[in-house]
């Protein structure tokens, strides 16, 4: 009998386990797999990671009750990867070792712990700054089953943000910390008073912050924006030495960075995609970045200073261009500002590059992407073999736009090509199920023993200048138009010479041409394409997991929670939440040559190199 193939990725808050057994082509009664982990959750002793759903139809949950997990050792993960966020703050620095273990049998009664097949691995959670770079994402997720229990037990809004924030929020604090002197930055929307505001009102040095302005036009103001009015008034009360310049040249200044400075020098940038806004940090999916380059740093410096010029489009434009690559601990990167000039397609022209030498994989998470070169790419990727997953936070369904009412008939109206590869995405995402949205378990919708999932949590009473006032009960929160909030892309991430996109550019016409922007090209660095693959299949399987429970309880279409029609309903009689008894049936083509699930059992659980 083999022995388990086990591959881990790690970020500073999770460890996603990547498995393998051959030998399971074998066994029509392989069942899945157990994982223990040592030292535990609550002891020191080895405890099994939990199953949220067994071999049973669940009961319905009581009124204020939760779901029951199942050792997986009684549950066994009929997966090939596994992820296991249960990482405290004291945990970082510390090493654990999962065992891996194959399960036979018929059910729940008859389950056997294959030992002579068990895997075990040692794994170091890392800090959240290793070798000058700081990761951090946050965990996001209002729409999950941790979140709903913690709402249940925990109503104080601070404790939910926090958890939310996973840490994220202390990127800023501590940068902020780190670099008293001086401070420079360019931030979209600077609102929050949770973490950020109160950090930058006791600031003791002296800086300037770029930030977004428009006044909008005509009677109605039409486009307005002045968001961060509360935080120039903040910056005001510092008498000078925080100044703040509004940019209301380009369609919207987008950046999210800040520039420290140490003996009067640029020395450090932090960037990525969060805007320093209440929900930025803790409902939306965001990462941001630390990075200890002087030579960085400087390139970021002297953008900040550009924009707090106002400079106009065509102006900013003559300034872009991909940057000469830096090497900051094991990872080498160069930075691309746009907008770009009209006619000019250089950054994503870099992208789709680096997506078409792809290797071995193509892993995108973004919120509204719309090159369309950029958007083949991608799929083409998956056409040729590869793996290919994506997560958006919102797939557009192009029947929906009167009075078109098939995707065929929308093609046949010569849309743009952006319009015309929106409903390639959207047929896509239907027909091989590889590229999903944001979705949740509504009220009525939820799965039989699952609890209804938010949409968000109120944080009104968080944002810079907020009158106090009693958050409102965020079942009845309005939705917010933002849930996946990323923008990077990661190419062939689970090997030894990952490339990662990531900044605050949407892939989109608009951020190309239009906006202020900063993308970040990384390179070479084997820690930081194991933490993006982690917390991208964390994200990816939540929202797929509720992507495929709605397609099968409503016609094939993604329900909006609001019509209690044929399909509507939830119920315990269909198999999606819960264990099979076979292995045919929970493996399906995982064991068939050349299917994209027999490469995510295989070449996940692959060493680097291999």
């Amino acid at each position: 009998m083999t022995k388990t193939q086990i591959r881990t990725y790690v970020s500073p808050t999770l460890v996603l386990l990547a498995f393998n057994w051959d030998d399971g082509a074998n066994h029509p009664d392989f069942l899945g797999f157990a994982i223990q982990r040592s030292p535990g959750f609550s002891s020191p002793a080895p405890q099994f990671l939990a199953n949220k759903i067994g071999f049973d139809p669940p009961a319905k949950a009581q009124s204020g009750s939760k779901p029951r997990p199942f050792p997986s050792n009684q549950a066994p993960f009929q997966k090939f990867q596994w992820w296991d966020s249960g990482i405290k703050d004291s945990d970082r620095g510390k090493t654990f070792t999962y065992t891996v273990i194959p399960v036979q049998g018929t059910g729940k009664n008859d389950l056997h712990l294959q030992m002579v097949a068990a895997e075990s691995v040692a794994v170091k959670i890392p800090h959240f700054v290793e070798n000058g770079i700081g990761t951090y994402f946050n965990r996001a997720v209002v729409s999950s089953q941790a979140f709903s229990e913690m709402l249940a037990e925990h109503t104080n809004l601070d404790n939910q943000m926090a958890w939310l924030a996973n840490g994220m929020q202390n990127s800023i604090v501590q940068f902020l910390a780190d670099y008293t002197s001086e401070v420079h930055g360019a931030v979209y929307h600077l609102t929050d008073n949770e973490w950020v505001g109160p950090k930058l009102d006791k600031y003791p040095g002296k800086g300037s912050f770029v930030l977004h302005w428009h006044e909008g036009s005509g009677a109605k103001k039409s486009g307005r924006d002045v968001a961060d009015k509360p935080a120039m008034d903040l910056f005001a009360k510092h008498g000078g030495r925080i100044s703040s310049h509004k940019r209301t040249k380009t369609s919207i200044m987008h950046d999210k960075f800040l520039v420290g400075f140490k003996n009067g020098e640029p020395t450090a940038v932090l960037m990525g995609s969060a805007n320093f806004t209440p929900e930025g940090l803790t409902s939306q999916a965001n990462v941001i970045h630390t990075w200890a380059s002087p030579d960085l740093a400087k390139l970021y410096d002297e953008r900040q200073k550009l924009l707090a010029g106002d400079p106009t489009k065509g102006e900013t434009a003559k300034h872009a261009g991909w940057s000469k690559s830096f090497e900051i601990g094991d990872a080498k990167v160069r930075v691309f500002f746009p907008p770009e000039p009209t006619k000019a397609h250089v950054s994503i022209d870099e992208v789709v590059k680096v997506i078409k030498a792809a290797k071995r994989s193509v892993m995108f998470c973004l919120f509204s992407p719309t090159d369309p070169a950029m958007l083949e790419a991608l799929l083409a990727a998956g056409d040729e073999g590869k793996l290919m997953f994506g997560l958006l936070n919102a797939i557009k369904d192009p029947t929906t736009k009167k009075p078109v009412k098939d995707p065929e008939k929308v093609l046949a109206t010569k849309p743009s090509a952006a319009s015309q590869m929106q409903v390639t995405v959207f047929n896509r995402s239907r027909k091989d199920k590889k590229i999903v949205d944001y979705d949740r378990f509504t009220g009525n919708q939820a799965p039989a023993g699952f609890l209804p999932e938010q949409s968000t949590i109120d944080t009104s009473s968080k944002v810079i200048g907020a009158k106090p006032k009693q958050p409102a009960n965020p079942r009845s929160s309005k939705i917010p138009p933002v849930h996946i909030h990323h923008k990077f892309i990661v190419v062939d991430g689970e090997t030894s010479n990952p490339t990662i996109f990531v900044g605050s550019a949407n892939m989109s016409n608009n951020s190309v041409h239009n906006n202020d922007e900063n993308l970040l090209e990384i390179t070479g660095s084997k820690q930081l394409g194991q933490a993006y693959v982690a917390e991208f299949l964390r994200l990816y399987d939540h929202y797929r997991a509720r992507a495929l429970w709605d397609w099968s309880h409503n016609g094939g279409k993604k329900s909006t929670g609001k019509k209690k029609g044929k399909g509507a309903k939830a119920t315990a009689t269909n198999d999606t939440f819960i264990l099979k008894t076979t292995r045919d049936a929970w493996v399906k083509d995982a064991y068939k040559t050349g299917t994209a699930a027999f490469l995510l059992r295989t070449d996940l659980a692959k060493a680097a190199g291999a």
